[in-house]
C-alpha cells in the first residue's frame, strides 16, 4: 500500500481499514443515522458493499476531523461539494473554519483522509498490485503519457517489475494528490506535473497514518436522522464487490 498526503509534512493523518469492516446491523444503522441526507442517500447507490464502507468510512473521517480541530458539535457540521467533486465545509463563519483543508481517498483496504489547518491538501491511496492482466510492460505503455521523462526514468530504474510497480503508485499518488488538493478534477493534463523523489535522509519523515476503529471514528458522533431500517437491508443484498475475470 503506497500512501501519499502530498504537499505538506503535519497535520492529521487518519486511516480506516474498510476491507475489515463488516458492519453489524447495529454500526450501519448508526453510521447511516449520523451523515446528512444527502450523504446518506449517495452511499446507497452504490452497487457495491465495498464502495459504500469506503463512502461512509470517508465522511465520518472528514466530520471527525472537524469536529476534533474546529471544535464544531457534530450536528452543526455542513459538507458540500464543488463543481469537481471536492467535499468542503460549508461552515464559513470564523478564519479557523475557513482555513481548514482536507482530503479523503480510497484503495485496497483503506480509506485515509488528510486535514491541515493552514495549508491546502490533497491525499491519495493506491494499493499496489499487477494489472488484472498481469501484463506490466503493457499497463506502462498505457500510463506512460501520465508521466514526465524524468519521473520515467526513475520508475523504469530497478530492474524487477515489482519494484517498478512499487515507484509508478508513488508517482500516481503524488500527482493525484496535487491535482485533489487544487480541487481541478479528472481533466488536469498530469504531464504538467514534475516530480523529483527524494531520500528519506534528504527531507523530514511526514507524520505516520493512525488507524481508526470504528469506535474511534464514531466516538463523537451525534445522530442527525431517524433510524431507517430499510437502509440496513439495502445494504446486506450488496455483493461486496464485483468478481474480477481470472487470469
Amino acid at each position: 500500500m503506497k500512501v501519499s498526503a502530498g504537499l505538506l509534512m503535519s497535520g492529521i493523518r487518519w486511516a480506516v481499514k474498510t476491507g475489515l469492516w463488516q458492519p453489524s446491523r447495529e454500526e450501519w444503522l448508526l453510521a447511516a443515522r449520523c451523515v446528512q441526507q444527502e450523504e446518506k442517500d449517495r452511499i446507497n447507490k452504490f452497487v457495491f458493499a465495498k464502495d459504500a464502507k469506503y463512502a461512509m468510512a470517508g465522511r465520518f473521517l472528514i466530520r471527525k476531523a472537524v469536529s476534533d480541530q474546529l471544535g464544531l458539535p457534530w450536528k452543526d457540521i455542513q459538507l458540500g461539494r464543488t463543481e469537481k467533486g471536492k467535499p468542503y465545509l460549508t461552515n464559513t463563519v470564523g478564519a479557523d473554519h475557513a482555513l481548514f483543508s482536507f482530503n479523503v481517498s480510497h484503495s485496497g483496504d483503506y480509506a485515509v483522509l488528510a486535514a491541515e489547518q493552514e495549508h491546502t491538501v490533497g491525499v491519495d491511496v493506491m494499493k499496489i498490485d499487477y494489472p488484472n492482466r498481469g501484463d506490466v510492460p503493457e499497463f506502462f505503455r498505457t500510463m506512460r503519457r501520465q508521466f514526465t521523462d524524468h519521473e520515467w526514468t526513475t520508475i523504469k530504474t530497478p530492474s524487477s517489475e515489482w519494484e517498478q510497480l512499487k515507484l509508478f503508485y508513488r508517482h500516481w499518488c503524488l500527482k493525484e494528490s496535487y491535482v485533489k488538493a487544487l480541487g481541478v478534477g479528472i481533466g488536469f493534463e498530469l504531464q504538467r506535473i514534475d516530480f523529483h523523489l527524494q531520500t528519506v535522509a534528504a527531507v523530514s519523515e511526514p507524520p505516520p497514518f493512525q488507524v481508526l476503529n470504528f469506535a474511534e471514528l464514531t466516538g463523537a458522533a451525534q445522530p442527525l436522522l431517524p433510524e431507517d431500517v430499510s437502509y440496513w437491508e439495502s445494504f446486506r443484498n450488496k455483493k461486496e464487490r464485483p468478481q474480477l475475470a481470472k487470469r
